[in-house]
């Protein structure tokens, strides 16, 4: 009997009354009470260098969450070589055997470990109770079992076997290592990247981002707190280029899973380039990097929607979402219905510590996405082409807050509408309605990157219009809805151009990057002539 597909895991309400509130609350005390220290874990062994750094609570960068340890060269090499000696077993062990790990860790994470990754997922990187619910618990939660069920498809795709013969698929894990590299944004995709290509039976050396280290080794916890064996995921975060020197010379590297900016991602392509002749084999490269993900309203689109897609799909989580809205075009006769209620309510945005449920907002992570997003702040209050009508302002002597900022441009090549801010920054061109078709133009060639967007309208040949048009514009596009909140199993999630290689986690398509496939044919009553009827000579 096939099992049963996996339903996505219900987002907790964290309401006033209930029992994960209260809950949360408790563990949100009880972690902002100390600070820990945390090792490399390679081989299953914790791994002290001596070389410190600390990771501190982006609303409140005075209390240190934790001092880690930075692996170096001779650490990674480690990694590497436990990765390997952990190859053989992990790569012949069975299916079941693998998926079982993954299921019980998605199992205590629903339970028993929901408030440890919700927790620090808020405090690690200043995230709200419903932001890190559903980030670093369903999502998370999600990409585990729907990863098993993926997989099993894939296993259970067989090629055809006539009578006499018979013929398997058999999808090896990649013969080498995966070099995993995640994101802070998200504590799910930082799960993912390495537990992905470990549930296809590869083993893994992982270097988390700098800034969350702490969220990130709570999930290294989960992990082997449900069974994985030492070796199958290294856990080594440091300075990324040092690492990477290291990584990408590697004769087993295998395969990179990697989410960041396109600049490192094009960086690191290179270098596999620039290394090919030195492989086993030629590496699979899996990115999901940078975006510019637009709003495109049509004037028959509801007003209401419009605010709500703007505000949400561009400050939720400060809008540091690789999804987040920051460009919007509105027609003129919606900018004048909206303008002043969506001013409003931009200044209305509760923000402030995370431990306060009522905010809306926290910080941004650190002092360098502070700069740079403050930087694009001051050039629209100094230029000719951009005004700020909400927002705009900043405070940095406790946390990294920046007020949610709404700019209005008359030129939709100005580089708030073109270049990504990765901040609470969204900026409006106002369109004449009748432009409706050279707007959508504007929209698919005005930015590189390829991720996500929205298209807001009631006309529904306004909705196929832009559908057509912005079809290479977005890998994941949507109607009448926000650009942000895929779910795994229901949207998978990537871009294309500069936004990545669109191997779409969330869904099957990303597994089967994580296999090399074996075609073996066994024959049952084999040929003992090598001459064909053809050959035979009439008397």
């Amino acid at each position: 009997m096939e099992p049963a597909r996996p339903s996505n895991e219900v987002v907790r309400t964290y309401a006033p009354g209930t029992p994960e509130r209260q809950s949360l609350k408790h563990s949100l005390e009880e972690m902002s009470s100390g600070s820990i220290e945390i090792p490399l874990r390679i081989g299953g062994r914790d791994l002290r260098t001596g070389n410190m750094a600390s990771v501190v609570m982006p609303h409140n960068y005075r209390h240190v969450l934790a001092t880690w340890h930075k692996a170096g060269a001779a650490e990674v090499a480690q990694a590497i070589r436990a990765a390997t000696d952990a190859h053989p077993e992990w790569s012949n062990s069975k299916f079941e055997d693998r998926a079982a790990i993954f299921l019980r860790a998605a199992d205590l994470l629903s339970t028993s470990w929901r408030d440890i990754l919700n927790g620090a997922t808020m405090l690690n990187q200043s995230k709200t109770v419903h932001q890190a619910e559903i980030d670093s618990a369903c999502e998370m939660i999600d990409f585990l079992r729907f990863n098993v069920s993926f997989a099993r498809q894939i296993y259970a795709n067989q090629p055809l076997s006539p009578e006499g013969a018979s013929n398997v698929m058999d999808y090896r894990p990649l013969e080498g290592f995966v070099y995993a590299v995640t994101p802070f944004n998200f504590t799910a995709i930082a799960g993912n990247l390495p537990s992905a290509p470990a549930l296809m039976g590869n083993t893994v050396v992982w270097k988390c981002a700098s800034s969350t280290v702490h969220s990130n080794f709570q999930l290294m916890r989960l992990f082997e707190k449900a069974g994985l064996p030492p070796g199958v995921i290294n856990f080594v975060p440091g300075d990324a280029a040092s690492i990477s020197d290291v990584v990408l010379r590697h004769h087993d590297l295998a395969g990179i899973h990697f989410t960041g900016s396109t600049d490192v991602f094009q960086g690191m392509w290179k270098d596999v380039g620039a290394n090919i002749a030195s492989y086993k084999s030629y590496p699979r490269l899996v990115g999901e990097t940078g975006g510019k993900d637009f709003i495109v309203a049509h004037a028959s689109a509801d007003v209401d929607v419009v605010v709500t897609a703007i505000i949400r799909g561009g400050f939720e989580y400060q809008g540091q979402k690789c999804s987040a809205a920051s460009r919007v075009y509105l027609p003129d006769t919606t900018w004048t219905k909206i303008r002043d209620p969506l001013v409003a309510t931009i200044n209305d945005i509760k923000m402030g510590d995370v431990a306060d449920f009522s905010n809306f907002m926290g910080a941004v992570i650190d002092a360098k996405a502070f700069r740079k997003i403050s930087r694009y702040v001051d050039a629209a209050r100094h230029s000719s082409e951009a005004s700020i009508l909400a927002g705009g302002t900043r405070d940095d002597s406790l946390g990294y807050f920046i007020r949610p900022t709404l700019i209005v441009t008359k030129d939709p090549a100005y580089s708030t509408m073109c270049e990504e801010i990765f901040g609470p920054v969204v900026t409006v061109y106002v369109y004449p309605e009748s432009d409706w078709q050279s707007v959508l133009e504007i929209v698919d060639q005005t930015s590189p990157y390829a991720l996500t967007g929205a298209v807001l309208a009631s006309d529904r040949r306004a909705i196929d219009e832009a559908c057509n048009v912005l079809r290479y514009a977005a890998g994941n596009l949507y109607i009448n809805d926000k650009p942000t909140g895929a779910v795994v199993g229901q949207q998978p999630f990537g871009g294309s151009r500069a936004s990545g290689t669109n191997d779409k986690a969330g869904s099957m398509l990303n597994l089967t990057r994580w296999v090399s496939a074996r075609t073996i044919k066994e024959t049952f009553n084999p040929s003992k002539d090598y001459r064909y009827p053809s050959m035979q000579i009439m008397e």
